[in-house]
């Protein structure tokens, strides 16, 4: 595929992904005090669908997208890192948001909300992943 292809593929995603943000941003309860952020999206819905709940699975669902495009535009040769075991960007990612729920359970554990502090020592354990790993 010639690079300009790929070009219109990229757009073409990114304008998917952000016209579902900008949906997602339109789905949240608005009040006379402003935006209500944790309030349920869809009332009486079977799973309680605020804002941060919706953008944790879109982030997510961004993550599996993006790296299926690396996957196709560049395909890579597994890798062995510290653990001594061959990996790939999507076992790296794997491995990422694993450790990101025990650290963000941990974190819950022993010091409670806010999960702020834990968010960066996520994005650190990330780099540290897609680095040595």
């Amino acid at each position: 595929m010639s690079a300009s292809r790929w070009n219109t593929i990229y757009v073409a995603i990114v304008a998917v992904m952000l016209a579902v943000l900008a949906g997602l941003f339109m789905a949240v309860p608005r009040s006379e005090d402003g935006i209500q952020w944790t309030d349920q999206m869809i009332k009486g819905g079977w799973m309680a669908w605020t804002f941060p709940v919706a953008l944790f699975f879109y982030i997510i669902a961004s993550l599996l997208i993006v790296f299926t495009l690396l996957a196709i535009r560049f395909p890579e040769t597994p890798r062995r890192g510290v653990l001594r075991i061959e990996t790939t960007r999507g076992d790296r990612l794997f491995i990422t948001l694993l450790g990101s729920a025990w650290i963000n359970l941990a974190w819950m554990f022993f010091f409670g909300p806010p999960l702020i502090w834990a968010l960066i020592l996520c994005l650190f354990f990330a780099v540290a992943v897609f680095r040595w790993v």
